[in-house]
């Protein structure tokens, strides 16, 4: 065989691993982080026994960018805690109780608060938390809880454009091209404020108006009796009804404001992330069983969830090995030989293609995917675009697709479920469908609005 047939044979198997990890993560019911590992240690091996090039296995290893795996770990586990603390419950508590009487006030707030929140934390997080809130609430006043689940689920992916830590695929990006979370407000924070307002006036005129003379009561074709007596866990509704020392809840808020400014005045996130996960394992400490409190972080790993990491761990080696067997390289000549000269239709080239992928793709693999394509693109040495305008739109496209089809979002998917769980049944596949399907084409049409003017001024 042939040199030129073997690496051939080497970059189609690369590539039959890459989508072996794309189909388990469309398998709801298939472990996607067992076939993602066996899919590296195979797509790793072949490149290691068979590439042209001598590679060493320390490479392999210092192929995986270790600072986002750390900061994410650091990351899951301040969110373990301060959700053990029930620190988001009680923020989502005092919102309900505050403006529970009030239909449309409600409907804002709730809406605006769960977005704020999902620039900060994991997006199913926020779903997990402010669901059961909203329909247990939803349902003492006797409201359809469906514009507001919509409202939610819809704009947790506009949060995703705020920070650089509001999704993985952020932390990715900042990590590579050193965004700041400063660049990311200057840049992305006016297309954020106008698209998340006019996505609620918009809901609001056209779904929550219909449903606001509607009197609603849920009942569940299983049991025929209302959400309360029965669809609630026990232990939820000792969340929803108790209020958490107000020591910890305000000392657990002042750490996370500390936590956000050190994010934005620090360019280190490995360092913040590990210091910032240390503050809240030293101001939560866990009583042991000698009864005094101490700090406890080996307890708090065992909470976090290590999945995503290791995904990701697994994506930076598959990436590795595209490079190694020359993928990267005939990508990158394909995108330089149809590029456009004008920055304004590359850049629209870039927001469209990613959110496309991303509403059919997992956002992570689309995300390592293009990194090494947009770097081409700004490389002074390349083409030495201009890198604000195709980092907008590269942030953009990645965030926004999941609003396409509710599979490409994990949020998305987490609301139906919760909301079949609680008997909502208006909340279903096909009208989030509908309904979010359209929403993104909104909001892609208003980035590609957003980008014509940031080029026209700027650039």
């Amino acid at each position: 065989m042939s040199k030129r047939i073997m690496i051939i044979f080497l970059q189609l198997f690369v590539i039959f691993c890459f989508v072996i990890v794309i189909i388990a993560l469309f398998r709801e019911k298939t472990d996607f982080l067992t076939y993602s590992v066996a899919a590296m240690l195979a797509a790793a091996t072949a490149t290691f026994l068979f590439s042209p090039e001598s590679i060493s296995i320390d490479e392999f290893i210092l192929s995986i960018d270790w600072p986002v795996i750390f900061f994410l770990i650091s990351l899951f586990t301040i969110v373990v805690i301060l959700e053990e603390q029930l620190i988001f419950q009680e923020i989502a508590l005092r919102i309900t109780k505050k403006f529970g009487t009030n239909t449309r006030q409600f409907f804002w707030v709730i809406i605006l608060i769960s977005t704020l929140s999902a620039a900060f934390i994991e997006d199913v997080s926020v779903a997990i938390i402010f669901i059961p809130m909203i329909v247990r609430t939803s349902e003492k006043m006797k409201i359809n809880p469906t514009p507001i689940l919509l409202g939610t689920t819809i704009c947790i992916n506009l949060a995703s454009t705020l920070t650089p830590f509001g999704s993985a695929e952020n932390i990715l990006i900042a990590n590579k091209f050193g965004l700041t979370t400063t660049w990311f407000f200057t840049n992305l924070a006016l297309y954020f404020i106008i698209g998340t307002l006019l996505t609620l006036f918009l809901l609001d005129y056209f779904v929550l108006r219909k449903h606001l003379n509607e009197i609603w009561v849920p009942h569940c074709e299983e049991y025929d009796e209302p959400l309360e007596s029965k669809h609630l866990e026990e232990h939820e509704l000792v969340i929803l009804e108790e209020s958490i020392n107000p020591k910890i809840f305000y000392r657990n808020l002042f750490a996370l404001l500390i936590f956000f400014i050190m994010l934005m005045v620090i360019p280190d996130i490995l360092f913040v992330g590990l210091l910032g996960m240390l503050i809240f394992v030293f101001i939560n400490p866990r009583r042991r069983e000698v009864g005094k409190k101490k700090p406890d972080i080996s307890y708090y790993f065992t909470k976090v969830d290590f999945k995503l990491p290791f995904f990701f761990i697994s994506l930076f080696v598959l990436i590795f090995c595209f490079d190694k067997v020359g993928l990267i390289g005939i990508i990158s000549d394909f995108v330089v030989t149809i590029a456009p000269n004008n920055i304004f239709i590359l850049s629209v080239i870039v927001l469209i293609l990613t959110s496309v992928l991303s509403g059919f793709l997992d956002n992570i693999p689309v995300t390592v995917l293009f990194i090494p394509i947009i770097n081409v693109l700004i490389d002074p040495l390349g083409l030495g675009f201009s890198q604000i305008p195709l980092l907008i739109a590269f942030i953009l496209g990645i965030n926004l697709g999941g609003n396409f089809l509710p599979q490409g979002s994990a949020a998305d998917m987490m609301t139906l479920e919760l909301s079949k769980k609680y008997c909502v049944d208006e909340m279903n596949y096909r009208k989030l469908l509908k309904i979010g399907g359209l929403f993104a084409l909104l909001h892609i049409i208003l980035g590609i609005f957003y980008l014509g003017i940031i080029i026209f001024l700027f650039f």
